[in-house]
């Protein structure tokens, strides 16, 4: 069956527009002219596989329908997509404080709009299969769930021609620096799992984007830099493990300040993220990349030396740079 798309504007001619290359791109689509039309619509007809609903509207604006719509409809899933005519900073924070996926500017091209819904749907989808797959998995067959994630693991590495097992290298290498700093059991298990996710988000990046052999411009590198909140919003619908997002999250931020996309620092970055930053950056350096070779281990190692305090909590690099003097062949590196 068709994915389904419900469009509220009421502007016609852009409801025409919108519903004509959204049905031609193969959605079924609904269009409504106000926020009130979509409240009782989805009262009597059920919710879509995605809203599009346009700010600017008389009676009820799209903030005050999306507000409605989730008090009355707290478990409903819907992703919704803004559309505006707007530049405004202010109204797109308050948009996606209220729970919107994205905004569309009006007027909008035609294919962005189609790929934009394909891409959000497709998101909302693989976070639904996911929740389920791991609660089943979960009760039946922990090994199977192991599998699933390390096949997720798999398909991510896969958008990137530059990686070859880069998630799972991160995932062992972040499980040897907890065993070593004394986590022990589920927690172990727990933040192998963490790693294995923690770059999840990717799924939303352009190949083009992640896959650009020349240095990226600052559309393309903001595009990047958006992944950890992609991951965390995919993972974290997952009740059976609350903290499994914290590692997609937070990997990038910097224990001494800088870090994205919180800007959190020191302790305030949850312990997990902490370990997997260092494990990510080590696997980093230490793999092939579009521009360079694997880099040298005695590089390797003073790079992470270099950023104690400043990108890594002390603690974990410390047990990192105690691992590399231990690997006297250099056996820790993509093969």
């Amino acid at each position: 069956m068709a994915d389904w798309v419900i469009v509220v504007d009421d502007d016609m001619p852009n409801l025409k527009m919108a519903g004509y290359y959204l049905s031609e791109a193969g959605f079924r689509v609904t269009a409504l002219k106000s926020g009130k039309a979509l409240l009782d619509y989805v009262a009597k007809n059920g919710h879509p596989d995605l809203v599009l609903l346009d700010i600017n509207m008389p009676e009820m604006d799209g903030f005050e329908t999306l507000t409605r719509y989730r008090q009355l409809y707290p478990g409903a899933e819907t992703p919704v997509l803004f559309l505006t005519a707007d530049e405004n900073e202010e109204l797109e924070s308050k948009g996606l404080s209220l729970g919107a996926m994205d905004f569309i500017k009006k007027p909008f091209i035609t294919d962005v709009l189609v790929i934009r819904v394909r891409h959000i749907i497709d998101l909302n989808h693989l976070q639904k299969n996911l929740e389920h797959e791991v609660k089943k998995k979960t009760e039946q067959y922990e090994r199977l769930f192991i599998d699933v994630v390390q096949s997720l693991a798999d398909a991510i590495d896969a958008k990137d021609t530059y990686t070859n097992g880069h998630s799972g290298r991160v995932a062992q290498y972040a499980k040897e620096i907890a065993r070593r700093y004394g986590y022990q059991g589920k927690k172990l298990d727990d933040i192998y799992i963490m790693a294995l996710l923690h770059d999840v988000g990717k799924i939303g990046v352009p190949d083009a984007v992640i896959n650009k052999p020349a240095k990226l411009n600052d559309e393309e590198y903001e595009q990047i830099k958006n992944h950890p909140v992609m991951g965390a919003r995919i993972l974290k619908n997952i009740k059976e493990m609350p903290a499994l997002s914290t590692g997609a999250r937070w990997h990038h931020e910097r224990f001494g300040g800088g870090g994205y996309p919180d800007g959190i620092t020191g302790g305030d970055i949850p312990e997990e993220a902490r370990i997997i930053a260092v494990a990510d950056s080590y696997d980093a350096m230490s793999s092939r990349r579009s521009y360079r070779d694997i880099l040298p281990q005695n590089v390797v190692r003073r790079e992470i030396e270099k950023g104690r305090g400043t990108q890594f909590d002390p603690k974990f690099a410390d047990i990192m740079l105690a691992m590399i003097d231990e690997d006297t062949e250099y056996r820790m590196r993509e093969v």
